[in-house]
Order: C-alpha cells, then structure tokens, then sequence
C-alpha cells in the first residue's frame, strides 16, 4: 500500500515505521523543518518526506496523494487533522481516510462528517478487535506514551437509573481524559457502539489517563 501521513511527531514517526517495517510505501508531511529533517535520516524503507501543512492541497500532492491508498493525518491538532482528511477526501478521492482526534470529545464531529477517526483511547479497543490498517497492536503504548491505561470497572445495582432497562455507554458521563471502550456481561463482550446498553453485573472496559482511574470509578457509583 502507499500511505501518506500528515504530521510527523511521535504518533506519525511510529506508524511510518511500522508501516515501512511491513513492506509498505509512505510518504510523511510535516510542517517543522527540524523534525522533517530528522525523519528523513531516521526512517528505513521506500518513504518520502516533505516539508509542508497537510491542510495544503499542493503539500498532499508533493506527498503522492493521487496514488495513495489511505491518508492519515496524525498531527496534535483536531480541527488540523479534520481539514487534512476533508482535503484528501474531496479533492483527491483518496479511498480511506483516518484522523488521530486528541479530544474525544470531538469524536462526534468527525463521524457526522463521515471521517474514519479514531481517538488514541478508542484505538485500544479497535486494534484488539480488529487490528485496523496497522496489524499491531504495540501501537497503542505510542499513540498513548505510557499514560493511558485500560481499567476493568464492575458496575453495580443502579440509583439513578432502571436496572432493568439499563444505560447507554455515551450517556454516562465520564470525567474527561476517558472512554468506555467495552462491556463485558455473562455472555459476550461487545465493544461500545450507539446502541451499547450496561446492567448492572456488567464490567465496564474504559480507557483512561492514569490520573482519571479514581474519577471514572466514581462515575460508574453514581448510576
């Protein structure tokens, strides 16, 4: 495959590599000159790098963009990477397109946009179910640098809600820097789509920073 990845920092300089590692061709844009420079004698393989802004069509040219066959944008920036897809989308007919989202929060905003995006919690439960375009899933101690961590949560019987009919995953408000990635009851764990409801017996698989764990137990003794 020809991949081209927008943004260059820790997450995009690891799945070049990793793409690179698998026979793959890749071209990186990255708008630093100092990183662009480092990337191009630290990488192996067939890549390219080019010094420019992913949102530039003309800079998703250079890169090979007419040939590629996913876009990537990986920068730190939401609205960046948003505009980067849209590009790569609309003007080049580029067959799949991912966004790294930082905030989850903005999740939302990409799938009405009809963005493939993926936030570097729900990465974890996406490459274990189906180890996405990149078959490893080490991916996930770079996307998160060591900080975000998967926690087994039991949910208990309900105060505020209906044990019966139960909650849906998005309605339980989570303290920001996590995500409910998965629920694991007596039958079947399912990763967390619109329709997920948790019951009480259930255990909750959420994604979150180290420093959240205390906050999103709490979230869940407040049902």
């Amino acid at each position: 495959m020809y991949i081209v990845i927008a943004g260059g920092g820790k997450v995009g300089e690891y799945l070049a590599k990793v793409l690179l590692e698998g026979g793959n061709e890749v071209s990186i844009i990255e708008q630093d000159v100092a990183t662009a420079d480092r990337l191009s004698m630290v990488l192996e393989g067939r890549y390219l790098v080019i010094c420019g802004d992913g949102c530039e069509s003309v800079c998703q040219e250079d890169a090979g963009i007419r040939k590629a066959d996913v876009f990537v944008a990986a920068t730190g920036q939401d609205d960046n990477n948003l505009v980067s897809c849209e590009i790569a989308s609309r003007v080049f007919g580029v067959p799949r397109c991912v966004a790294r989202v930082n905030a989850p929060s903005n999740q939302r905003i990409f799938r009405v946009l009809g963005i493939e995006s993926i936030s570097s919690t729900e990465m974890i439960a996406n490459l274990i179910e189906e180890e996405m375009l990149l078959g490893s899933v080490s991916v996930v101690s770079a996307l998160t640098h060591g900080d975000v961590m998967l926690v087994e949560v039991p949910v208990g019987d309900f105060d505020e809600h209906d044990d019966e009919t139960g909650i849906l995953a998005y309605e339980v408000e989570m303290p920001s820097g996590s995500l409910i990635v998965a629920i694991s009851s007596r039958d079947d764990v399912e990763v967390v789509g619109d329709d997920t409801r948790i019951f009480p017996g259930d255990t909750a698989i959420v994604a979150a920073n180290r420093e959240q764990v205390p906050a999103v137990r709490a979230a869940f003794d407040r049902l």
